[in-house]
């Protein structure tokens, strides 16, 4: 008895295209152009990133360095020196002086003009406390101040004098009616490259010339790096008169 033979056929391709899915290909990595593109694009990201930063902290340094330039810290201890020390000053013993060769002359009135310019100044005030064994606790009338202080050019830089100051003998940065200055007890350069006008720094206005109690100061502060000046103009009123 003969056995019928199977006869295997191809599938169609019809069928292949139906049912067929080929297989996934296993750890499908970075081709070169894709790790090359990712590359441009994070050093892209990084340079743009600093320059921003480069570019914020170079404005945070020109307005730190525009804002504490030591033209700037100068003017400030001008207005700040000049004034609190003007403020604490015997209204009716200060003296306005012009300088020649080294020496002071009191500065006087030109003409009927009542302000009075001068080259420099000298305040003078009181630094100790009433004297606790007065029984009455009461100033000395004779003793318009104790010390002084000497604003002052020299050399391009404005200068201060401190030292003691005696009422009886009018003795205090210079002699009674001028001369060359007393030694100081310590001196004080409050700022330099410091140039004034050729009336003098400071001036004040005057009745009967006598002075009424305003000094005011102006000069010119200039960076010698870059030459840019800051104009100080500022004015200090002595507000204690003894005695009344």
């Amino acid at each position: 008895m003969r056995q019928a033979r199977h006869k295997w056929t191809w599938p169609s391709l019809t069928g292949l295209r139906k049912g067929f899915t080929p297989p996934l290909r296993q750890g499908r990595g970075f081709t070169l152009i894709e790790l090359t593109v990712t590359m441009v694009l994070v050093l892209i990201l990084l340079l743009t990133v600093g320059a921003v930063v480069t570019s914020g902290h170079r404005a945070w340094q020109l307005t730190y360095n525009s804002a504490n330039k030591k033209i700037k810290r100068d003017a400030e201890a001008v207005m700040l020196v000049f004034g609190s020390v003007g403020r604490k000053s015997n209204k009716l013993d200060y003296v306005i002086y012009d300088i020649q060769g080294g020496s002071f002359t009191p500065a006087k009135a030109e003409g009927l003009n009542p302000v009075v310019f001068g080259d420099a100044v000298e305040f003078r005030y009181w630094d100790v406390e009433l004297d606790s064994e007065d029984t009455h606790d009461l100033m000395n009338v004779e003793k318009t101040a104790t010390v002084y202080a000497l604003f002052y050019l020299e050399d391009g830089k404005l200068k201060v004098d401190y030292g003691p100051y005696d009422s009886a003998a009018n003795m205090g940065a210079v002699p009674a009616g001028g001369g060359l200055k007393n030694t100081p007890d310590r001196t004080r350069v409050i700022a330099d490259n410091v140039t004034t006008d050729e009336k003098g720094a400071f001036s004040h206005t005057t009745s009967g010339g006598t002075g009424q109690g305003s000094v005011r100061i102006n000069i010119t502060i200039t960076d010698p790096e870059d030459g840019e000046t800051i104009k100080v103009m500022t004015a200090t009123f002595m507000r204690n008169e003894w005695p009344r």
